[in-house]
């Protein structure tokens, strides 16, 4: 385990020092262009994020939803965005001012092409604390896992509704916090939730001290408010990506940019209440 200070945890003993649960959004980087990215950023901090996660986007993304896909769509026609281009993204934010965490939200054969070694030897310096990779199951996380560590970076897990004693081994291991999945399926905005979440967080949340954080589905302030009173974290990805794609025309044109990034600002200030 690395006894390297990490910007995660520091943020959530800050938060329960507070009283208050984390607001994570979800983003795709590069949609609908890398610097409209980076004025997103700043924007969602500005709005009260507590986190980010930079979502890589990925030609065939088989974790997302249809919103989600077609923003990695717009993301690869519009600037053809690597992974490199996203950490670039990331350390641009950085020196603009922005001090929340990032997380790297990436499918694990863009890192695979990229090259371990070249990857954690680039996060490590940009300002990224952590990384979901959410098609590699724990039996083959090792190697990416150990790399991490040694990195200073959390690799967080997902973990769906499934067998107490799974729910143990991936969480027994969990870095930054766990992602607890609220749906069966892929990303997108949902009114109705697993049946058996409560049940799952219950348990997700007695096999480990790490934080839990809650994802897949939510989009509004009362779902942000229900899950808080049980997970330290709540993510939200799809509804946020759907406010972006119906601003894209604003945040392309110099003249009404702001007013793009008014409306994000102001539609997540509202999830936080």
């Amino acid at each position: 385990m690395s006894i390297q200070r990490n910007d995660i945890d520091a943020a959530f003993r800050r938060l329960r020092e507070e009283g208050r649960t984390a607001l994570i959004p979800f983003i795709t980087v590069g949609d609908p262009d890398l610097a409209a990215t980076v004025d997103i950023i700043a924007a969602l901090e500005e709005a009260g994020a507590d986190m980010i996660e930079l979502g890589v986007p990925y030609s065939d993304p088989l974790a997302d939803g249809p919103v989600i896909q077609r923003a990695s769509e717009r993301a690869l026609a519009n600037a053809r965005v690597t992974l490199a281009d996203v950490i670039e993204v990331a350390a641009q934010s950085r020196a603009a001012g922005v001090q929340l965490p990032f997380i790297l939200f990436s499918y694990y054969n863009p890192i695979l092409q990229f090259g371990l070694d070249r990857f954690f030897g680039l996060v490590a310096s940009k300002g990224i604390s952590g990384m979901i990779v959410p098609d590699l199951p724990i039996e083959e996380d090792a190697e990416l896992r150990e790399m991490a560590e040694a990195a200073g970076i959390h690799l967080i897990p997902l973990v769906a509704p499934t067998s107490n004693d799974r729910v143990k081994r991936i969480a027994e291991k969990a870095r930054g916090f766990v992602y607890c999945v609220s749906s069966l399926g892929v990303t997108g905005v949902r009114a109705d939730f697993h049946q058996g979440i409560d049940e799952f967080l219950t348990t997700v949340r007695g096999a480990t001290d790490t934080p839990i954080a809650v994802g897949f589905g939510i989009s509004s302030r009362e779902q942000v408010e229900r899950f808080g009173k049980q997970a330290d974290g709540v993510i939200v990805g799809s509804a946020i990506v759907r406010k972006i794609e119906e601003v894209v025309p604003l945040l392309q044109a110099s003249e009404t940019k702001r007013e793009g990034l008014a409306q994000i600002r102001a539609f997540v200030s509202g999830l936080k209440g």
